[in-house]
């Protein structure tokens, strides 16, 4: 008899630890994500062989892998040399974690150009490429105020300081952020802050004001700007000025002026932006009362200056700009 009741101990306690078992898997990473070899379920591809991004298109890859594992895709464009990077934690790549929308994560922006896609894996030694063809670029949404495509413009005002190794013009000098031109601002000047200066009015655009959101909490400025490798003495002061009146001038006296002061201690470009309502008017730099209205109304704004400034004890200085555009509700994504 009591034979006969161990083993029926013995029986349920085999089916209680099995019952356990199969509802409650082990807490913890599966072994196999740990140590197990490597190898893909099904291959890595791209839903388009090329695609495109003006027409809305995107594009996106998918993969499958035996095991949990880090991965990176890295898109290059072969003539800009611009590069999207997507990277994610999952056995399965697709279009939740893989889409691409034509936007680039170092500049410059991608054009229409061939790209080589790489997918690694960090832990892993396989990597895996393919071909991907951009037929039209990401068009960007928001107003452009130039990105100097078209060269100077004669309605634009530029000043330059009669300094030395003054370069203040539109150049085509690779690496270039946004098609093919962008505007250089160098030269050394030892009496002055100022280097040189360019101003971009509504009418060089055939507009009394730039067409703007009148909310200043959805208006983002967005410029691509360089820093030159071992220069960090470089200054950009942005100056947005208001036609209060509605006149169709700007009057220092009684209008009001918004700044945004960049100082640029980076090597290479970079995308700027500033939330139209984060911007104030400076004086010599500190914060001051606007002259006007005192209220940020983006839609009356009528010109935009740009001042390359630099101490003047500290030698040659130089940046460069690119790409001025406005966005709504968010910053732009290049």
């Amino acid at each position: 008899m009591k034979n006969i009741v161990k083993l029926h101990l013995f029986l349920f306690a085999i089916l209680m630890f099995g019952c356990k078992h199969e509802k409650s898997p082990y807490d913890g990473p599966d072994l196999n994500d740990l140590y197990g070899s490597f190898r893909f379920l099904e291959p890595f591809k791209s839903n388009l062989d090329s695609v495109d991004f003006s027409a809305s298109q995107t594009n996106y890859f998918t993969a499958k892998m035996n095991k949990l594992v880090d991965w990176k895709i890295t898109i290059k464009g072969l003539s800009s040399g611009a590069e999207k990077i997507i990277t994610g934690k999952s056995k399965t790549i697709d279009v939740t974690n893989a889409l691409w929308n034509g936007s680039t994560s170092i500049l410059p922006m991608f054009k229409k150009e061939n790209c080589s896609v790489l997918l690694t894996f960090p832990t892993e030694r396989d990597s895996v490429s393919l071909a991907l063809k951009v037929i039209k670029p990401k068009v960007n949404a928001g107003y452009i105020v130039t990105d100097f495509e078209s060269g100077f413009n004669n309605s634009w005002v530029k000043f330059a300081q009669s300094g030395a190794s003054m370069d203040c013009q539109v150049r085509s000098v690779p690496p270039v952020p946004q098609g093919n031109n962008f505007y250089n601002m160098a030269g050394t000047v030892n009496w002055d802050w100022l280097v040189s200066l360019i101003e971009f009015p509504s009418t060089a655009n055939g507009l009394a004001h730039f067409p703007l959101n009148t909310n200043p909490n959805n208006v983002y400025f967005n410029v691509l700007v360089w820093g030159e490798p071992g220069i960090t003495n470089a200054i950009l002061l942005f100056q947005l000025r208001e036609d209060d009146n509605n006149n169709g001038t700007f009057e220092s006296s009684t209008e009001d002026e918004y700044d945004y002061e960049l100082k640029i201690t980076w090597a290479g470009w970079r995308l700027i932006t500033v939330k139209y309502s984060d911007l104030a008017t400076l004086v010599n730099g500190a914060p001051s009362a606007p002259k006007g209205n005192q209220q940020q109304n983006p839609e009356r704004l009528l010109k935009i200056s740009a001042l390359h400034l630099a101490d003047p004890s500290s030698g040659f200085s130089k940046t460069k700009m690119d790409y001025l555009i406005f966005t709504d509700n968010k910053a732009l994504e290049p």
